[in-house]
């Protein structure tokens, strides 16, 4: 698999890339901003990228956006060390595949890389998908109620919490979510939260 590394702090850099390339048949090459990223990608375009938010000269969300749209096979994953709600928004409404944490371990990184490039959206475990401020999207091919319950799946919440919220038992939302996996055509809670931001 081919790799891009891109991250300001050239300590980070050489340890992801030793670490990453101790997978057999991985190669990684590094960049330093969002630019040289993009640089490499015209060049020697890479399967999956690590991308930092916060760098000089083109920060990550602008360089996940200006990938996406050149390059829209590259899959990108932000790794970083910031949970805000903006910076998380920002990265999935750019293209974003996923979205780690820093301090995740070496053998998570390199699980959620494999997923990844097989087509799989990651959220680190400290990483919350917060609902939108705006009004709730509504989606014209769901019902009413699967529109609620699609709402508080991309806020994050469990369908313990969200039966407690509408008044309805959790095997009536678990039905619901199925339901909506099976309309969709996805896979798990992850993307369909993702899909409530990218489509909403």
């Amino acid at each position: 698999m081919k790799l891009l590394i891109t991250d300001d702090d050239g300590l980070i850099r050489d340890s992801l890339k030793i670490m990453l390339e101790l997978e057999e048949g991985w190669v990684a090459q590094t960049a330093a901003n969002g630019n040289e990223a993009y640089e490499i990608c015209a060049n020697t375009p890479p399967d999956v990228i690590l991308m930092d938010i916060r760098m000089p000269i083109c920060d990550g969300v602008a360089a996940t956006r200006k990938i996406k749209a050149a390059f829209p096979q590259i899959k990108i994953i932000i790794l970083t060390t910031y949970t805000d709600d903006a910076y998380i928004q920002s990265a999935i409404e750019a293209g974003a595949e996923g979205y780690l944490l820093k301090s995740t371990p070496a053998d998570g990184i390199v699980e959620r890389i494999r997923a990844v490039e097989k087509g799989a959206y990651v959220f680190d475990k400290g990483v919350k998908i917060s609902a939108k401020k705006a009004p709730a999207p509504s989606f014209d091919n769901l019902t009413e109620r699967e529109n609620e319950v699609l709402e508080h799946v991309a806020s994050g919440l469990s369908n313990n919490e969200i039966a407690a919220k509408l008044f309805l038992s959790q095997g009536t939302v678990r039905n619901i979510v199925s339901a909506l996996l099976e309309k969709l055509g996805l896979r798990d809670r992850t993307q369909l939260a993702v899909f409530y931001w990218r489509n909403g």
